[in-house]
């Protein structure tokens, strides 16, 4: 593919200390991921998914190795460079929406902008009501999450996470409380935001009906690789033109 490497983990291992011992979680990984690209990371529960999304996003550290962003070594940082790119730069998407109950979905999506320091003004205003039409929501800007389904709330958590342009989002099984149509939907929105937003996704899942979905999928079990990464007919699809979704 054309684009350039966004991230590249090398030789990164996690091990965790557990009663009467150590546990493993990461076994020597390593991983480029493209920009503007979505790439699916796949294994079963307890394959260290979610434990190499989190060194990545600087939730966590690695015991061993190393990840770079555009170049620069997160474990070289400091906590609060850390914490500004996890602000600024990256998008969080998980399996519990996590929505603030008592904000209403335009007031869900305007926080992350102002997590970000941009500025209140018309033109955040604008911001947050394109991300709610790009998720098929502009007429539901005022409904409390409560007052919204399960797929509504989880398009509104896309939405945040767009809103500061980052370039980064890192989404822990997203459609694992879907159904499978809406599933199909937020993978192809998901699709869609890499090209008309140039956003780089990370998205997790077990699911193999949305494996196809993705540009790149790099698959563990029992924390090792069971390769490092493997292009999809999707992504030789959008080499030659068709568009993003049509193998959904």
């Amino acid at each position: 593919m054309a684009n350039d490497c966004l991230i590249e983990v090398s030789g990164v291992n996690r091990i965790f200390s557990v009663p009467g011992g150590e546990f493993q979680a990461l076994k020597d990984i390593n991983v480029k991921i493209m920009r503007n690209t979505l790439t699916i990371l796949k294994g079963r529960s307890g394959s260290g998914k979610t434990t190499l999304m989190n060194i990545i996003g600087a939730l966590d550290a690695p015991s061993s190795g190393t990840v770079m962003i555009e170049g620069r070594p997160l474990g070289k940082m400091s906590d609060r460079e850390r914490e500004k790119l996890r602000r600024k730069d990256m998008g969080f998407v998980f399996q519990a929406v996590s929505l603030i109950p008592t904000m209403n979905a335009f007031q869900n999506v305007e926080f992350s902008m102002r997590l970000a320091g941009i500025k209140a003004g018309r033109e955040r205003d604008k911001r947050v009501e394109d991300c709610l039409k790009m998720v098929g929501l502009g007429n539901r800007a005022r409904h409390m999450p409560a007052e919204m389904s399960g797929g509504e709330q989880q398009r509104v958590a896309i939405a945040r996470a767009i809103a500061h342009h980052p370039r980064l989002i890192l989404a822990d099984e997203p459609t694992a409380e879907l159904d499978s149509a809406m599933a199909a939907q937020v993978t192809k929105l998901f699709q869609e935001m890499t090209r008309k937003e140039e956003i780089t996704i990370l998205m997790t899942t077990h699911d193999v009906g949305l494996m196809g979905a993705g540009d790149m999928i790099i698959e563990l079990e029992s924390g090792a690789q069971v390769h490092e990464g493997e292009e999809t007919e999707n992504a030789r699809n959008n080499d030659t033109g068709r568009q993003p979704g049509e193998n959904l």
